[in-house]
């Protein structure tokens, strides 16, 4: 069975005109298979004010994630979330990626469980730089998971790869499951560690 990405464009109060409509749709089916190389299954343009942002997302980072003070891309070296919310007053929309796993180690630090969150790392950020490309000089990406490009990150020395650093987006105190459901997706929690369960990130458009 071929394998499709579905890209969904959610009602906004706003009317857009066809125009923007008709160059959304088109931009968005141009960074498709560029998404299905990197296991992105699935885009949603999503309204900014859709995006949770909440204090609880950063505690969860220090008290439960050996990476928090380790990390160029967690925090503390991440805004906190006042200035998040500060910054996402710039922007209007934004691109939520969806990939789907399923790997029974996926809860270990293993070489299999990192070569598939930097495919999707390297993903997000090269359709970040697509969408650059194409006028959206704006797009700013967030990640999913912690970043996985070295095997111990070489903070707080010198990034090796700080063209692609990025930060992910529960560094961005991001609530994940607060923002699905405000977009109407469903989703549900993984209990088994072999069902499939899905990965998002989160580009920043315009």
């Amino acid at each position: 069975m071929k394998q499709t990405i579905q890209c969904s464009f959610k009602n906004e109060e706003k009317v857009l005109s066809l125009e923007d409509c008709q160059k959304e749709r088109e931009i968005l089916c141009t960074i498709q298979p560029l998404g299905k190389k990197h296991g992105i299954d699935e885009i949603l343009r999503v309204n900014i004010k859709d995006v949770c942002v909440a204090n609880w997302v950063q505690m969860k980072c220090k008290y439960g994630c050996k990476k928090f003070g380790k990390s160029w891309c967690c925090p503390p070296e991440t805004p906190t979330p006042d200035q998040v919310r500060s910054l996402l007053n710039e922007y209007k929309k934004a691109l939520l990626l969806c990939g789907r796993i399923t790997s029974s180690e996926f809860h270990k630090d293993n070489y299999r469980k990192r070569r598939k969150q930097v495919q999707i790392w390297k993903g997000t950020v090269a359709l970040e730089r697509q969408l650059f490309l194409a006028g959206y000089y704006k797009a700013f990406a967030l990640v999913a998971e912690c970043c996985a490009l070295c095997r111990e990150c070489t903070y707080p020395h010198e990034c090796k790869f700080p063209m692609d650093r990025r930060p992910s987006v529960e560094s961005f105190s991001i609530d994940v499951f607060k923002t699905l459901q405000n977009i109407g997706k469903q989703f549900e929690i993984a209990k088994d560690i072999m069902k499939e369960h899905n990965c998002y990130s989160l580009i920043l458009l315009e």
